[in-house]
């Protein structure tokens, strides 16, 4: 089954909570094909809000999460951002940097 193209608008909302751009953002400086567990970012949020952070990610487009067992793992969809949206995830990664130095 094909993916819907990137809705700029959903895109952009979902990069507005700061928590959601950190996980684009790691997961972007991250060698391609890099899956991670939600819990593994460290958020310093509930269970049910980390859940409900991805869930937006995921709907964006953003990333894909593959069941592994007990747990889900969440890979960037690098390639599609990178087609319908060029350069993006360097702004994402560039305002990590700035806002949070010690986010690699």
């Amino acid at each position: 089954m094909e993916k819907a193209p990137l809705d700029l608008g959903v895109v952009l909302a979902a990069l507005s909570d700061p928590h959601r751009r950190r996980v684009i953002a790691e997961l972007s400086i991250a060698p391609e094909g890099t899956e991670r567990t939600c819990v593994s970012f460290g958020l310093p949020v509930s269970k049910a809000t980390l859940t409900h952070h991805f869930r937006i990610l995921r709907e964006a487009g953003l990333i894909s999460q593959v069941d592994r067992g007990n747990s889900r793992a969440a890979p960037l969809c690098r390639h599609e951002i990178e087609a319908a949206l060029p350069g993006l995830l360097a702004l994402i990664v560039k305002d990590a940097n700035d806002n949070n130095p010690s986010v690699p």
